[in-house]
């Protein structure tokens, strides 16, 4: 049943990671991936905001199942993140590429953090 939920998340995740990605990319002018980037930090933030949930007993593992390892397994993306910042030093955009990783990370984590914040707030 457990591979069910993962699965069941990951046709969702997988089709609005690409979906979102193509939306905002169209939508820019820029070599920087802001789809790719978009895409992870909101993963991280749905994933923060589960986390912090399932902490305060408000989600349940099947949820945490669906949402947190099918949906944003499927909708973030670190290969992806890892090859658009590599063609970025290779084209000779070495800023926006490092821009890329900090960005990317800090962004990351501040967004797992909120989420974590926010679900213990409004679960406790």
């Amino acid at each position: 049943m457990n591979w069910l939920l993962v699965i069941a998340g990951a046709v969702v995740g997988a089709p609005l990671r690409y979906l979102t990605d193509r939306a905002v990319q169209s939508r820019h002018d820029s070599v920087f991936p802001w789809g790719t980037f978009l895409v992870n930090v909101s993963g991280c933030l749905i994933l923060g905001l589960i986390t912090g949930a399932a902490a305060q007993g408000a989600a349940s593992s099947h949820l945490q199942l669906l949402l947190g390892t099918g949906l944003c397994g499927a909708l973030t993306t670190y290969s992806t993140f890892s090859y658009e910042t590599l063609r970025l030093a290779e084209t000779g955009a070495g800023l926006y590429a490092v821009a890329n990783i900090a960005g990317s990370v800090t962004a990351g984590l501040g967004a797992a953090f909120v989420g974590v914040s926010v679900a213990q707030g409004v679960w406790s």
